[in-house]
């Protein structure tokens, strides 16, 4: 009589069943704009989270059901909690009954522009003392193809931990759009590439819990250039688009009339358009870590450098337009000009101020010597040129004892007819007043 198959029992087909019956113990480090959308998602599929941070302050508040993040309401933090599936804490050693462990840290650049993968490096060797076998590590934090492999996969595999049989090691790029009300964690796809064949496949079976659309990749190197990819596309074409209000500015042409035009075809043309300069962590950065990848291999991005030079340039740009503008319409220079800047988030209707062109916006006006204050009602206060700044409540006096009012992000709040109508004069970096019908003689456009 033939005997019975032998029920599998390697680490791989334990996480797996762990993974699709929700027992599997999941962490997330970092909790930001990445790490928390994360967390809700995979309590909403039944998984027990434990998100890890630095931040006690941010702890405590997740912890007492609140949120810190503008795509996160309080709400699903503390339903998320309420039912047990969520814990945030500062203590690794919770780390020894995880199954899963999601890395969703910074990866900012440095002075030099250089890659700098503290942060991930940090959060590895804060796992690596508990990571028990059968244990799936991702890395969702950006950055330059290889280093998964190069630098993750050194620091945790060894002679007693085998990656592809003892644990499982793959690559995940975030691709969060903060403010975007229509694709979220849950249904933008998912892309995942793993170190072998095992790691892509239980990646893949990991984020299928809680997102629909998975596509799998052949590495992770792959993976990471995926991303790199998507964001050097958007920057390199906001840098074309921005070179073209250089020109059309040049020509005496609307570029935003040129840019609506160009759109009515319904093939080989994508819209873009320009602005005061690029913020926010990923496109002015990501693109950076891939041409400092590729100076490695004696190759130099001229697409990527030209278009950080263009966008980089952005603010300059702005501040020379305000000055032409004021000398032209008042006579008067930038120096001792009262200035209003409306909108200082690096996109419309979010608190995020990360890399945000209207910060050097202003604190080039004030190097000029300007008298600069500013609106947002997504943004109470910020910090400039080593000074706490407040945001001023928008009034039409406020509005009318300016000498130009400079629009650099269009939230959606904003009454753009009644600033029209309330000031002296606007220069419009993002055509937000594109519908106002009355005083477009007091508009100038980018």
């Amino acid at each position: 009589m033939a005997s019975k198959p032998k029920a599998k029992n390697d680490s791989y087909s334990r996480l797996r069943t762990k993974i699709q019956n929700r027992t599997a113990k999941v962490a997330v480090i970092g909790l930001g704009y990445v790490g928390l959308p994360l967390s809700v998602e995979l309590a909403k599929a039944g998984f027990d989270v434990t998100g890890f941070d630095v931040n006690k302050k941010k702890i405590k508040l997740l912890n007492s059901g609140k949120s810190d993040i503008d795509d996160i309401p309080h709400h699903q933090v503390k339903e998320m909690v309420d039912s047990g599936h969520f814990k945030a804490t500062d203590d690794p050693k919770r780390m020894r009954d995880i199954d899963t462990i999601s890395i969703c840290v910074p990866t900012p650049l440095s002075k030099t522009k250089d890659p700098d993968v503290s942060y991930i490096l940090s959060a590895v060797n804060w796992v690596k003392p508990y990571m028990k076998k059968g244990t799936l590590v991702v890395l969702e934090s950006t950055t330059y193809p290889g280093t998964t492999e190069e630098l993750i996969l050194t620091l945790l595999q060894n002679g007693k931990m085998k990656v592809g049989v003892d644990f499982f090691l793959a690559f995940s790029p975030e691709r969060v759009d903060p403010g975007n009300a229509t694709y979220t964690t849950h249904n933008t796809p998912r892309v995942v590439g793993g170190i072998t064949p095992k790691c892509t496949a239980i990646a893949k079976v990991f984020y299928e819990q809680s997102i629909p659309n998975i596509h799998a990749v052949s590495s992770t190197q792959a993976a990471e250039m995926v991303k790199l990819l998507e964001n050097t596309f958007r920057a390199v074409n906001i840098g074309l688009v921005n070179e073209v209000a250089l020109m059309c500015d040049r020509l005496n042409l609307d570029v935003w009339e040129v840019i609506d035009a160009a759109a009515t075809k319904p093939f080989g043309f994508m819209k873009f358009y320009p602005g005061p300069g690029l913020g926010g962590h990923c496109i002015p950065i990501d693109p950076h870590y891939l041409s400092w990848k590729l100076k490695s291999l004696n190759y130099y991005a001229r697409f990527i450098e030209m278009a950080g030079e263009i966008n980089s340039s952005m603010p300059e740009y702005v501040v020379e337009r305000i000055n032409s503008l004021l000398n032209e319409k008042f006579a008067k220079a930038v120096n001792k000009s009262n200035i209003v800047v409306l909108g200082v988030a690096y996109k419309p209707d979010i608190k995020d101020v990360r890399e945000s062109p209207a910060l050097d916006v202003m604190a080039l006006l004030e190097e000029r010597g300007a008298k600069v204050s500013y609106n947002d009602p997504f943004v109470p206060s910020l910090r400039l040129n080593k000074s706490e700044r407040k945001s001023k409540k928008l009034t039409p006096a406020l509005l009318k004892k300016a000498d130009i009012v400079v629009i650099l992000t269009h939230h959606s709040d904003y009454d753009y007819q009644w600033i029209v109508d309330n000031s002296r004069a606007i220069f419009d970096t993002r055509n937000a007043t594109r519908k106002v019908r009355k005083g477009r003689n007091r508009i100038e456009l980018l």
